[in-house]
C-alpha cells in the first residue's frame, strides 16, 4: 500500500477516489499540491477521470493502477492525479473536449497526460495494461510519453499551447453569436426526426442513449399543432425504451444506456439525472396520449428512486447505483437465466415471465450466455392466448411473478449506491417530482410533492450562502458550485414556488438566479460561463467555457434563458429577459449545428418566443369544481405552463403571487370557482368549464405571446 496515497485520499468525499487507497499508485486530489509537485520535480502528469458507477473505470483500476508493475513506472515518471467526474464537472468537460480533440473520442475512464502546469498533449480512454489486438499496452505509452516529454519537449509544449488555444476559442463559442431566430426550432425538430429510427424507437444507431430534451421539444411542437409524425416519434420511442432491457421491468427504474439499436442490453449502472429527466419525459408522454403504459413506467421509476436512490428520511436523491458487484459480473444482479426464474417461481407463474420477457435457456449476454436481460417481447393478451388464460389473469400473475423476482434479486449481492448529494442531479429530480405529482395525483403524487419540498428544504438550508450561491454538493468540505448547481436548483425554487404559493420558494429561486447573473454572465459576449468570476483557480486548462450541449444533463446556457424568461414574466422586471436574449443570441449562429444535442436549446427559444404562461385557479379550499379546473389544468402537456392555485386563505395572507401576476389580477376573487390563462402582462377571460380550458391551453401558439 502506498503510504502517501493513502493519507491523500482516505478522507476525500468522493467514493471515487476512496476506492483508491489500496491502489500502489502514488494519487493525488486535483489540486495546487499535485501541480506544485510535478513543476518541483519537472515531470508530466497522468491524469485519470472517472466515475465510481463506471465500469471500464473499474476496470483500468484493476488491471493498470492495481498492477505493482506498471504503478512503479507511473510513480517514477508521472505525477498522478485522479478526478471524480461527478464532483469535478468543470474538470471533466475541459479535459473531455482536449482528449477528444487529440483521440477523437471522449469518455470515462479518462486518461490524459499533461505539462506541469496542467496543459494536455496526449490522451484516450481505456488503455489495456498490454499490447493487444493492434493497441498498445498502456505500459508501452506510459514510456513512449515521458520519453517525448524528456526528448522532444518543445514540440510536446507547442502542441499543448494550440490544443490549449483551440479547446478555448471551441468551449466559449467564440464566432457562434447571431441573430435570434424562432425558427432554429424548425430545425432542429427536422433534424431530431432525421435521426428517427422508426423501427426500434430512439435516435440513430448504436449505442442509444435518451434524449429527454428532444422528447419534450417534439412533444410541445405536436401540442402546439404541428403534424402528428411528431408525435408518433416521440411515443414510439418512449413505448419501446419502456418495453426494453434499458428499462429495469422488475424494479423500476431506466439503466443509462443500450448498447444496442434495440433497447435491449444496457449498460447496467442506474444514473439520478438520467432518471428524473426521464421521468418527466414519460409523465409528459401520458400527459399528451393518456397511454397507462406510460404511467406505468413513470411509477415505476419513482418507485425504484424511492426505494434505492433516496433519503426517505431527512430528504435527498442519492447520486447513482453501480452497474455491476464485481468486475467479472456484467450485469448479473440485473439479469436471469432460464433456471432461475424457474427455481423462484411456480411453473405457471415461470411460464408467464418467460413469454412475456423472453426469457430462454440463451439469453443476450456474452459474457453468460445463459443469462437474460429481462424485455417485454409479448403483451398480456399475447401471452393469454399462447396460454389458454384470460388477460387479466395474465396481468395478476405477473404482478405477483415479479414481486417474487424482486424479492429474490434482493438477495443477491447489491451494486453499490453512491449516497452523495450533489444539488443540481437533485434540484432536477425534485422539479421532475413536483411535475408527477401534479400529473399523478392520488397518495403517490403526494408522496412525490412532499418528498422534492423536503429535498428543497434540504438544499437551501445546507448548500446555500449568500456570498458563495449554491454548494455543488451536500455534505464534507465545501465544494462550491457550477453554474448547473445555480440554475438547475433556481429552476426547482420556482416549481416549488409554483406548486405551493410559498413566497419562500420564490425569493430563493431570485436569489440563485441574480447570483448566476452576477458570477457567472458574460456581460461582453452574452450568455453564462460555467464556473464563477470569484471560483478558486481552476489549475491546469485554464479555459472559460460555456455549456450548450445537452450532455447529459439539459444545457446549462438554456436552462438558465427557460429560468430568466420565467422570473421575467413573475416579476416584470425586463433585466432576466434582456439577460435571456443575450444568453440565446450568443449560441443562435451555431445552435442548428448541435441538432438534437441541444434540444433544450430549441426549448429555451421556443420559450422565449411564446412566453411562459401561467394557469390560475381559484376558488375556495374543497370546491370541486375549483379541483376539477386544478386537474384539466394539469392534464395538459405544455412546456413552460404553471399552475397555480389560489385559495382565500393565501390570497389573504400576503404576498403569495408574485409581483408582476398580483399587478395582472388586482380585483380576483379568490372563492369564485374560476381558471385565468396567463402570458406576459395579460389574460385570457376567466372560464369555469374543465373542457373548455383544456381547449385553451392547446390553443396556445407554439411560437407568439398568447394574448
Amino acid at each position: 500500500m502506498n503510504e502517501k496515497s493513502e493519507g491523500r485520499l482516505t478522507h476525500s468525499a468522493s467514493p471515487y477516489l476512496r476506492s483508491a487507497v489500496h491502489q500502489p499508485v502514488a494519487w493525488y486530489e486535483w489540486g495546487a499540491e499535485a501541480f506544485a509537485r510535478a513543476c518541483a520535480e519537472d515531470k508530466p502528469i497522468l491524469l485519470d477521470i472517472g466515475a465510481v458507477w463506471c465500469h471500464w473505470c473499474h476496470v483500468i483500476d484493476r488491471e493498470s493502477y492495481e498492477n505493482p508493475q506498471l504503478a512503479a513506472v507511473i510513480n517514477q515518471l508521472f505525477i498522478p492525479v485522479k478526478v471524480d467526474r461527478d464532483e469535478r464537472p468543470d474538470v471533466d468537460a475541459r479535459y473531455q473536449a482536449a482528449i477528444s480533440a487529440i483521440s477523437g473520442q471522449g469518455g470515462w475512464p479518462l486518461t490524459g497526460f499533461l505539462l506541469p502546469d496542467g496543459r494536455p498533449f496526449f490522451g484516450g480512454t481505456y488503455f489495456p495494461p498490454e499490447d493487444a489486438m493492434g493497441r498498445p499496452g498502456f505500459r508501452r505509452i506510459l514510456e513512449a510519453v515521458a520519453a517525448g516529454y524528456r526528448n522532444r519537449r518543445a514540440e510536446v509544449e507547442e502542441a499543448a499551447s494550440h490544443l490549449a488555444e483551440a479547446v478555448a476559442k471551441a468551449e466559449t463559442f467564440a464566432g457562434a453569436r447571431g441573430q435570434l431566430d424562432a425558427r432554429v426550432v424548425d430545425d432542429q425538430v427536422e433534424s431530431i426526426v432525421n435521426l428517427f429510427d422508426a423501427r426500434n424507437g430512439g435516435f440513430g444507431r448504436s449505442p442509444k442513449f435518451p434524449h429527454p430534451a428532444a422528447i419534450d421539444l417534439l412533444l410541445e411542437r405536436y401540442q402546439a399543432g404541428a403534424a402528428q409524425r411528431l408525435l408518433e416519434v416521440a411515443a414510439t420511442t418512449l413505448e419501446k425504451m419502456g418495453s426494453g432491457g434499458v428499462y429495469d421491468q422488475i424494479a423500476g427504474g431506466f439503466h443509462r444506456y443500450s448498447v444496442d439499436e434495440r433497447w435491449c442490453v444496457p449498460h447496467f449502472e442506474k444514473m439520478s439525472y438520467d432518471n428524473s429527466e426521464l421521468l418527466s419525459n414519460f409523465v409528459h408522454g401520458y400527459q399528451v396520449t393518456r397511454n397507462p403504459f406510460l404511467r406505468e413506467v413513470a411509477e415505476g421509476i419513482i418507485e425504484w428512486t424511492n426505494t434505492v436512490l433516496s433519503d426517505q428520511v431527512r430528504g435527498g436523491f442519492y447520486a447513482s447505483q453501480d452497474a455491476d458487484q464485481s468486475l467479472e459480473d456484467d450485469g448479473d444482479y440485473f439479469t436471469w437465466t432460464l433456471e432461475e426464474v424457474r427455481a423462484v417461481l411456480a411453473p405457471e407463474q415461470a411460464r408467464v415471465i418467460e413469454l412475456t420477457y423472453d426469457v430462454e435457456a440463451h439469453g443476450e449476454m456474452h459474457h453468460n450466455p445463459a443469462k437474460n436481460v429481462l424485455w417485454i417481447a409479448r403483451q398480456p393478451g399475447e401471452v393469454a392466448a399462447t396460454l389458454g388464460m384470460d388477460e387479466a389473469s395474465v396481468r395478476l400473475t405477473l404482478a405477483r411473478a415479479k414481486g417474487k423476482l424482486l424479492a429474490a434479486r434482493l438477495t443477491r449481492a447489491t451494486p453499490f449506491v453512491d449516497t452523495t448529494f450533489y444539488v443540481s442531479w437533485n434540484a432536477m429530480f425534485a422539479s421532475a417530482y413536483l411535475g408527477a405529482s401534479a400529473v399523478l395525483g392520488g397518495a403517490q403524487g403526494a408522496g412525490c410533492r412532499g418528498f422534492a419540498l423536503k429535498t428543497l428544504d434540504r438544499i437551501l438550508a445546507e448548500a446555500w450562502s449568500d456570498a458563495r450561491g449554491f454548494a455543488h454538493r451536500i455534505g464534507g468540505e465545501r465544494l462550491d458550485g457550477s453554474l448547473d448547481d445555480q440554475i438547475f436548483a433556481a429552476t426547482a425554487l420556482l416549481d416549488a414556488y409554483e406548486a405551493t404559493l410559498d413566497r419562500r420558494y420564490f425569493d430563493a429561486a431570485r436569489r440563485a438566479a441574480d447570483f448566476a447573473i452576477a458570477e457567472y454572465f458574460d456581460a461582453e459576449g452574452g450568455g453564462f460561463f460555467d464556473r464563477a468570476s470569484g471560483a478558486a483557480p481552476l489549475g491546469g486548462l485554464e479555459v472559460r467555457r460555456k455549456p450548450l450541449q445537452d450532455s447529459p444533463t439539459p444545457g446549462a446556457n438554456s436552462s438558465a434563458a427557460i429560468v430568466l424568461d420565467r422570473l421575467f414574466c413573475y416579476t416584470g422586471e425586463a433585466r432576466y429577459r434582456e439577460h435571456a436574449e443575450a444568453t440565446l443570441a450568443a449560441f443562435a449562429g451555431i445552435a442548428p449545428q448541435f441538432g438534437i444535442h441541444a434540444a433544450s436549446y430549441g426549448l429555451a427559444a421556443l420559450l422565449h418566443a411564446r412566453q411562459p404562461f401561467e394557469v390560475v385557479i381559484t376558488g375556495n379550499s374543497g370546491d370541486p369544481q375549483a379541483e376539477a379546473l386544478e386537474q384539466a389544468a394539469n392534464s395538459v402537456y405544455r412546456f413552460g405552463k404553471a399552475v397555480l392555485r389560489l385559495t382565500p386563505e393565501n390570497l389573504v395572507a400576503g404576498n403569495a403571487l408574485a409581483p408582476a401576476l398580483d399587478q395582472t389580477l388586482p380585483h380576483l376573487r379568490a372563492d369564485v370557482a374560476q381558471a385565468l390563462v396567463c402570458a406576459g402582462m395579460t389574460c385570457r377571460p376567466p372560464v369555469s368549464d374543465p373542457t373548455a380550458l383544456i381547449a385553451l391551453l392547446k390553443e396556445v401558439p407554439a411560437s407568439a405571446s398568447a394574448d
